[in-house]
Order: C-alpha cells, then sequence, then structure tokens
C-alpha cells in the first residue's frame, strides 16, 4: 500500500542522529541515468534553498557549491541499462539507496541516522533490498525540507552535467539543453539517427522506434 505521507517536523524539534534529505533527477527523460542526492546539513543555515525545479540555472549553480562546502553530500547513479532491467521506480529506489550509502561512506563515522526524509509519496524501505534506514515520504518535500531541496539541487545539477558531456559524444540530441527530455528536437533526431546506448529503450517513444527498425 502507498505510505501516507507525514507533515515535516517543527523546525524547533532537534532530534539527535542523522537527518538526511533525498531526491531525484531524471525520472522522465528518454535518455541518461537516474541520479539521487543525498544531503547532511551543515550547522549553518543555506539561504534560498527550494526545489532546483524553481530556481535558475545561475541560483542553482551558486546553491551547488555553498551545499557541497559546507554539508555533507553524495550522489547515487543508475545507468540506463539498470533503468530498463529494474524499470524506472526501481531504478529510482536504488539510486537512492546508492546516495544514502555514499553519503554514510563520505561521512566515515559511526552516527546514527535518526531519519531519512524523501521527496515523494513512497521511500525505499521495503522496496529496495539494500535499503537499511528508517525514512519518511514528504510530499512537496523538495520546496519544504531544506535538507531535501539540497539533495534536489545535488541530483539535478551532477545529472546535468552528465547529460551536457553525453551531448559532446551525441552530439545530435540536444542533451544540453534538453537533459534527455523527450523534446522535439530530441524525437527528430531519435527517428534520424537512431537511439544510442545512452537512451531507455524501455521507455516508449525510443522502445517504439527500436521495433519499427527491426
Amino acid at each position: 500500500m502507498p505510505e501516507t505521507p507525514i507533515p515535516s517536523a517543527s523546525p524547533a524539534f532537534r532530534p539527535r542522529g542523522l537527518i538526511i534529505g533525498v531526491d531525484e533527477a531524471g525520472r522522465g527523460p528518454l535518455a541518461g541515468p537516474v541520479v539521487a542526492g543525498a544531503v547532511v546539513l551543515g550547522r549553518r543555515r543555506i539561504e534560498g534553498l527550494d526545489d532546483s525545479k524553481k530556481l535558475t540555472a545561475r541560483r542553482r549553480a551558486l546553491l551547488e557549491a555553498e551545499i557541497k562546502d559546507r554539508c555533507h553530500w553524495a550522489v547515487g547513479v543508475v545507468d540506463p541499462e539498470e533503468i530498463d532491467r529494474l524499470n524506472i521506480f526501481g531504478a529510482t529506489m536504488l539510486a537512492m539507496t546508492l546516495a544514502v550509502e555514499a553519503l554514510l561512506a563520505r561521512i566515515g563515522e559511526e552516527k546514527p541516522v535518526r531519519e531519512v526524509r524523501v521527496d515523494g509519496n513512497l521511500t525505499p524501505q521495503g522496496r529496495c533490498a539494500q535499503w537499511l534506514w528508517p525514512a519518511r515520504a514528504i510530499v512537496g518535500g523538495d520546496a519544504i525540507e531544506p535538507c531535501i531541496s539540497a539533495a534536489s539541487i545535488i541530483a539535478k545539477e551532477h545529472r546535468d552535467r552528465l547529460m551536457k558531456e553525453a551531448a559532446q559524444r551525441y552530439p545530435h540530441y540536444g542533451w544540453e539543453r534538453n537533459a534527455g527530455y523527450g523534446t522535439a528536437q530530441h524525437l527528430a533526431a531519435l527517428r534520424a539517427h537512431g537511439p544510442t546506448p545512452l537512451h531507455r529503450r524501455s521507455f516508449a517513444p525510443v522502445a517504439q522506434l527500436v521495433l519499427f527498425q527491426t
């Protein structure tokens, strides 16, 4: 059954143990990986955190640098082949798990995890065998929970860089602008040049093209 999202804790409540924010980027594109970010905020407040999609590219870049300088952070990346094998939901749950694992390894201390706050209405708890931590789903968390906002910025910026690098190898698809989403330019290039190794062959526009070409 779907998890019931729980309202965010009061700002006055400061539990012991790590509070980790988690969010993903790249569930909808036709190409490229799905990326999750995981962040433990530092002691000093970072002003202007918000859902990464609501921020300008310049503001996101500035906030990413500040988050990386003042917080603990990590990413988890699941490639298109694994997305096709698992499906996008399973791949997203795996990316979140990998991000938290990497974050805790980077912190390198035996600190308990009090809670992982995940944007949305579902968490990897009970859905990914590697997930080991208490989790809470928060609908709209990327806009209202600073640790999730920070994770959304880390995830989006990291994924956008990966797609810009991939665009240099596969220049026809406009990934430096569309990040792998199914824009008109991307779909036209897909029809003209076919899918690349970075395309998600389980996604309908790509799957239909592959079926037509075989």
